[in-house]
């Protein structure tokens, strides 16, 4: 049997990204957070000021044995749009911007393949932004922040933004879908 890994992406707003994973066949467990800026365990209302440098990500733990990195990345890529800086949808700043935080030197390879051969393919309109950088300085968010989505579903914004989502990773990835 293969060790869990994780691996951390920066999708924009953490509910719909959490939403979406934690319907993911291999992705054992789904965490909310903030990473990648410089500030000791930031709270919401820090991060959204946009004076900490942490992006609102999601720390996925998952099973290599039932899903690969490039398919978690695929899902990634469908359910976001990487070619927006600091932005996804109407939410904008720099806790919003792309990114993959990647655990393992494998990790790193396998992301930056596929940005490589998906900006030579021209398969979007516009220009990749993801960074693609190691996990650092990472807080799990508020607990209330932790299912969101599940908790919610017909709160505003999750039926608007989230709920879209999820719908378009189960269409799209219908195989990927937990049962």
């Amino acid at each position: 049997m293969n060790d869990l890994q994780t691996i951390t992406l920066a999708g924009g707003c953490f509910w719909c990204t959490e939403a979406v994973y934690v319907r993911v066949r291999g992705v054992t467990d789904v965490e909310s957070g903030y990473s990648n800026g410089h500030t000791q365990n930031p709270s919401y209302e820090q991060v959204c000021s946009g004076d900490t440098g942490h992006a609102e990500v999601v720390k996925l733990t998952y099973d290599p044995a039932e899903i690969s990195v490039r398919e978690i990345l695929e899902i990634f890529f469908v359910v976001h749009d990487a070619t927006t800086l600091n932005r996804q949808g109407n939410d904008t700043g720099t806790q919003y911007r792309s990114g993959i935080y990647y655990s393992t030197p494998e990790q790193k390879q396998v992301a930056d393949d596929m940005i490589r051969q998906m900006s030579q393919d021209k398969l979007f309109d516009a220009p990749i932004v993801t960074e693609v950088l190691p996990l650092a300085n990472y807080w799990p968010a508020e607990d209330y922040h932790q299912d969101f989505y599940e908790k919610h579903p017909n709160q505003g914004y999750c039926v608007a933004v989230a709920g879209p989502k999820v719908a378009k990773f189960r269409k799209t990835f219908a195989d990927r879908v937990k049962t």
